[in-house]
């Protein structure tokens, strides 16, 4: 399948706004994501077994911060429980309507919800397995923890939140290094200086990375039973807690 290609922050640009999964991000969105995360095939190929493997029967699945629905995609491939529902939630309204336009053409139907809201305020009800595949990172850090108790109590025992976040490091050696190896992983998908800076920049109070420690002490206190990383390239990190 081709994509258009990420050239948003190929030119200078007089004034860097702030970063918004609007119109134009959606027109790139697969092309920038696959170039900008490192691992990312990998989880999303990963999260999908997990769902086929967590997934329960007359359960819940959420896919929360779904944009495009490749997570959702990939659980929906998986999954064989019985009368089991996914349920992919955005609050990019350009998302949405795109991942509805491509589920359309879908050949293999599924029972798939798309809702554009805010993950904050949406109820979270028999569910069997929740991803948040780099969406909490856009959270505004004072609401994490208490989205987190929601998803908890949310769900039913035995089951699994897959959570992939960018991951800052207390070290300053430590993070420098995977800052900078972020940056070259970023050269070598064909991304300039220019371009590695400017979306830096729109992304700056936007896009706030916590490290694991901070993560997995959220994860405990909401009442999961354990948390661990799973896959880890570079910063960017995938995490499963399970109930």
């Amino acid at each position: 399948m081709q994509f258009n290609k990420d050239s948003l922050y190929a030119n200078p640009l007089g004034e860097i706004t702030t970063f918004k999964f609007d119109d134009a991000v959606v027109n790139v969105f697969p092309d920038m994501i696959q170039r900008s995360v490192p691992g990312y095939s990998a989880i999303i190929s990963a999260i999908g077994l997990l769902a086929g493997r967590f997934s329960q029967s007359h359960s819940q699945c959420y896919d929360l911060g779904c944009s495009l629905g490749a997570a959702t995609l990939a659980m929906r491939d998986q999954i064989t429980a019985a009368d089991c529902r996914i349920v992919a939630v955005d609050n990019s309204a350009a998302m949405v309507e795109r991942f509805k336009r491509n589920l359309a053409v879908d050949e293999a139907k599924a029972s798939i919800d798309i809702q554009c809201a805010d993950i904050r305020e949406i109820s979270i009800e028999r569910a069997s397995v929740v991803v948040l595949n780099f969406t909490l990172q856009f959270v505004p850090v004072a609401d994490r923890a208490r989205l987190l108790e929601k998803i908890y109590r949310g769900m039913l025992p035995g089951g699994i939140l897959i959570l992939s976040e960018k991951l800052a490091f207390d070290n300053e050696r430590q993070q420098a290094l995977q800052v900078d190896m972020h940056h070259h992983f970023k050269k070598m998908q064909g991304y300039s200086e220019l371009e590695i800076s400017q979306k830096r920049s729109a992304l700056e109070n936007v896009l706030l990375a916590e490290s694991f420690d901070v993560h997995r002490r959220r994860l405990m206190a909401a009442g999961f039973d354990s948390a661990e990383i799973w896959f880890q390239y570079f910063n960017f990190a995938s995490m499963i807690a399970l109930k």
